[in-house]
């Protein structure tokens, strides 16, 4: 098992379609990834100032395998067109493996 977090900087200022990336984006990342290995996928929003980030998702994959395929894919470009549609911030990612 492999974690990908998924990161939006910004302030409250930021703006940010929360409910198409809850309700569209995170189906839509299923859809796209969930074949390749995608098992969970969560977002969070930090409370108070959240340190700079207004977002956080959490994509776990089978594996790094599974994961490197699922962004390698041509579904990728659908993924990220979408994120067009939540916020101009772009993602950061970050990987997080079990010891």
């Amino acid at each position: 098992m492999i974690t990908m977090y998924v990161t939006y900087a910004g302030n409250g200022n930021t703006p940010f379609n929360r409910e198409h990336w809850i309700n569209v984006h995170f189906p839509l990342v299923l859809e796209c990834w969930g074949p390749y290995g995608l098992e969970r996928l969560a977002g969070f929003f930090p409370q108070g100032d959240g340190a700079g980030l207004i977002a956080i998702a959490t994509c776990v994959f089978r594996d790094e395998a599974a994961m490197r395929a699922a962004l390698n894919s041509s579904e990728t470009a659908r993924v990220m067109a979408d994120v067009d549609l939540v916020t101009a911030v772009k993602p950061q990612r970050s990987l997080a493996t079990p010891l």
